[in-house]
């Protein structure tokens, strides 16, 4: 009898590398929805390493999300709303479809950074679930910036751009922070969430990037992923100096502060769109 198993070709050995390039990205895409937003998508049990290296992903997640909150902006202007609620309803989008998972961060950071007089006591107040008077003007004032730069620019058309790379730009930054700051604590989410390598901080930045040149003008993008760098360093110093170095939440405020940053950028004068 002839021995035909040496004539079944195995799935290893003919899947292209093309294919598993593929299915690395689909996955690490799956890991960073679960993560960055209400999406439970099936994933299986992910490594330390992995849900790292999903990092890379994460500004095509916030161009969903950024999509999202546009189509809501164009939807309400389209019914006729004020352009302040048309703004408002964006922004609340948003913040429904991530859970208000750095809206929190935004908050703790503001409670713990401006109430702890030490590094100990400034961790145990983010960790609280309680929100204290910096955590709500914070966040009063993050949505509220937000509305007013998104009613502020001169056509709906820009503001609906200016949305999509706010939201990818300011995720496109996380990424780095993991990668440059050692954890603050021994758990939580900054210490689970491990260190992407540098690659993966590179291609986090550069989709960022092609995400904000595909909507704004290139030099409007540069300029837009210039101060979403600086929003990163300059929480990232704070951070070392407050609390030692990253925590869930730094990461969370990072991405709000720097999506305020961009859509500035997007709509000064003389650099941005109007």
């Amino acid at each position: 009898m002839t021995d035909t198993r040496n004539d079944i070709p195995e799935i290893e050995e003919t899947e292209s590398w093309q294919a598993r390039l593929m299915r690395g990205w689909l996955r690490d895409l799956v890991l960073a929805f679960g993560f960055l937003t209400r999406l439970r998508l099936p994933v299986s049990q992910a490594s330390a390493e992995q849900f790292a290296r999903s990092a890379r992903t994460y500004p095509l997640v916030g161009a969903w999300v950024g999509l999202i909150g546009a189509a809501v902006l164009a939807g309400t202007a389209w019914l006729g709303l004020p352009p302040a609620a048309c703004a408002l309803f964006a922004v609340a989008a948003m913040v429904l479809l991530t859970g208000g998972l750095h809206e929190d961060g935004l908050a703790d950071v503001a409670d713990g950074f401006g109430g702890g007089s030490s590094a100990k006591q400034r961790l145990e107040i983010m960790r609280d679930s309680r929100i204290g008077a910096y955590g709500v003007l914070a966040l009063i004032l993050a949505v509220g910036v937000k509305a007013a730069l998104l009613v502020g620019f001169g056509s709906l058309r820009e503001a609906v751009l200016a949305l999509i790379a706010a939201a990818a730009l300011s995720r496109a930054v996380m990424p780095f922070l993991m990668a440059w700051l050692g954890p603050a604590r021994h758990d939580g989410l900054g210490h689970s969430a491990g260190a992407p390598w540098v690659i993966d901080v590179l291609a986090s930045l550069a989709l960022g990037t092609g995400v904000a040149m595909l909507c704004l003008p290139w030099g409007v993008a540069l300029a837009a992923l210039l101060a979403a760098v600086v929003v990163a360093l300059v929480i990232g110093f704070m951070a070392v100096k407050r609390i030692g170095g990253k925590t869930g939440d730094v990461l969370g405020a990072t991405q709000q502060v720097a999506e305020v940053a961009v859509l500035a950028v997007a709509g000064a004068g003389p650099f941005g769109l109007v």
